[in-house]
């Protein structure tokens, strides 16, 4: 799918969010890469084979709560 010079990273790459945006529905909470995977706002994907790989949203060092 993707024509950019060079390619974007491939689906099945570990770095695969780093392909360029192709749609961005922000108000439906989705956006489409040129590699074929759907990211969601909660940072869960799914890939053109069907695949889902599940949210993985890092820790927000903000809420995090610590012992007093």
């Amino acid at each position: 799918m993707c024509q950019h010079q060079p390619a974007c990273p491939t689906a099945d790459s570990t770095d695969r969010e780093a392909a360029h945006l192709v749609a961005h529905h922000p108000e439906q909470g989705w956006s489409l890469l040129c590699n074929g995977v759907l990211c969601f706002e909660d940072t869960g994907e799914l890939l053109p084979d069907g695949r889902i790989i599940a949210p993985h949203r890092p820790l927000d060092a903000d809420h995090v709560v610590t012992a007093a």
